[in-house]
Order: structure tokens, then sequence, then C-alpha cells
């Protein structure tokens, strides 16, 4: 495994992580503790130190399972959560960005991760209504004061809001975690320049394109399971970009190179990226991201 500096946090995190959005039951799989403590342990055996989740994959479900899976060896792992939503079903959340109600989800949290301190606490998919209220980051800031958060963070949607981007240092963000993979280039224009201005670690999700880079998926494919956020979305879009991988395969992708680990590395090979963290459904899916390590040799 390598590792990098994250941003001015001056941590050092492996450049593959662990997405846990799966563990919260939206990508057609209920998990049990067993299964996930399992990926958790595969995941450290390889030297990965870096897990990214939040309140709303499930109601707290995904920080429970880390929780319980690293109990004892919480110093080991740099932990990053969110805070903006409340999780009531599948696809069904509703936003809570009222500075009293953050404190209570941090609470939930810290409670869930069964830990004293979450390493990177992010604001999760905000319109910018709320991004600008000064008390928010007020209140944050009293919290990393306290020592319940070591730094602050930000997870933009839509991909290019380059409004919160830029305020990030204003607000004491010190990383951005953003949609970037070869499907989803936008951020190369405008966002990538004020991350680096900033000093900002990135945080790259959704680097495998929802699976879809994985390159096991084919042109005719159809997700219908309907507890798979990918059940949600444009059938006609997905398509198109099931044809797009077919085309990357076959001309960018060298000759007996895993696609997911080469994916992984594309986004890597930027060096404004400190890392990506794609989600596994298993410990063999762990075993196939941290290639993309060796791959950047």
């Amino acid at each position: 495994m390598k590792y990098r500096r994250l941003g001015k946090t001056n941590h050092e995190v492996s450049v593959v992580g662990i997405g846990t959005w799966q563990f919260g039951g939206e990508w057609g799989k209920d998990y049990t503790q067993q299964e996930a403590t399992a990926i958790l342990r595969k995941a450290a055996e390889l030297g990965i130190n870096l897990i990214d989740t939040a309140e709303c994959y499930g109601d707290h479900v995904s920080e429970r399972f880390i929780g319980s899976a690293i109990a004892g060896q919480r110093d080991k792992w740099f932990v990053a959560s969110k805070f903006g939503h409340k999780f009531h079903a599948n696809f069904e959340r509703t936003d809570h960005f009222d500075p009293a109600d953050v404190i209570k989800q941090l609470e939930d949290s810290l409670i869930a991760l069964q830990t004293e301190t979450i390493d990177l606490y992010q604001f999760h998919s905000g319109s910018d209504a709320v991004f600008d209220q000064p008390e928010l980051w007020e209140a944050l800031a009293r919290q990393v004061a306290a020592g319940k958060i070591r730094h602050i963070g930000l997870s933009v949607s839509p991909n290019t809001n380059l409004h919160q981007i830029q305020q990030a240092s204003k607000y004491g963000i010190e990383v951005v975690q953003i949609i970037y993979n070869r499907l989803d280039r936008g951020p190369e224009q405008d966002v990538f320049p004020s991350i680096q201005k900033q000093d900002l670690g990135v945080l790259a999700r959704v680097p495998l394109a929802s699976g879809l880079l994985s390159g096991k998926y084919k042109p005719g494919t159809h997700f219908t399971n309907q507890s798979d956020v990918r059940s949600q979305r444009e059938d006609e879009k997905m398509q198109e970009q099931l044809r797009e991988v077919e085309r990357i395969k076959r001309e960018e992708v060298p000759e007996g190179v895993d696609m997911a680990a080469w994916a992984l590395a594309w986004c890597l090979r930027n060096p404004l990226v400190t890392a990506v963290i794609p989600g596994c459904k298993n410990p063999e899916q762990v075993v196939s991201n941290a290639l993309a390590a060796e791959l950047l040799e």
C-alpha cells in the first residue's frame, strides 16, 4: 500500500480507502456484522487505514458496523463520516443542517462508531443556502476544540459546486470529497485549481462509477433490484456509459490488467487526488481494489 498526505491535515492515509455506503443496504444487499468485519479486517491486512461512512448509510447502520469491527483498533484507522441527513428508508432522507441537529447527529455518530472523536466530519451534499451558515461552522469549530472532531471536510453535490469549494478555507474545511472517475472528469476544469490553491486533501468517491468501471457489466445490463441505488438511475444514460466503458476497456486498459484496479489508479495518477474510496461487497473486492497502488509504480 502507498500513502499520501491528506492536504493541510498532514495525516498520511492509504491511497485506497474503504467506502461503506453499501453497509447501509442501498446497494442490493443487507450486510451482517460478520461480513462488514471481514471486509475491514482484510483492508487492515493490506495496509488500508481510511474508512469513509455517513450518518445516513442506513440510520447510523454503517457506522455501527464499523464501530464494532474496529473496536480495540481505533488508533489504526482514519475514520471519516458525514452530517446533514436523516435516513428514513432506502432512498428516503430529509435534510437536517441546523447547528443543533448537526451536533445531535455528531453525538449519535460517536456512539455508533464507539469512538471519542471522528477524524474527518464532512458537510454532506447540502445546498448553498445551508452551507452559508456561519453559525454552523462556528458550532463545528467548537466541537473541534472539544476534541470530538479532528478535521472538517466537505462532500460536494453537485460535483462541480465551485461556490462551496472556494469557501472551504474560510470555514476551516481541510478536505473535499468529490465524484471523480474516468467517466466523470468534471472537477478538472475549475474545481481542482481551487483545491490546489487551498492545499485541500481530496477523496475521490464513486471512482469506479458505481461499479461500471469494474468491467463486469456489458451494454444491455439493467439494474432491476429495487434495493440497488443503480435501479433509480436513468437507463438510457446508463447504457451510454456502459458503451463508453467497453471502448475504454478496449482502447485504454492494458491487456491482462484488472479494469477496476486500472480505473482506481487512473484517478490516483492525478497528483491532487489523495485517495480513492471505492465501495466493496466482500474481502475479494478489497484485494482487487488494493492492486491499484501497485499500478502506480
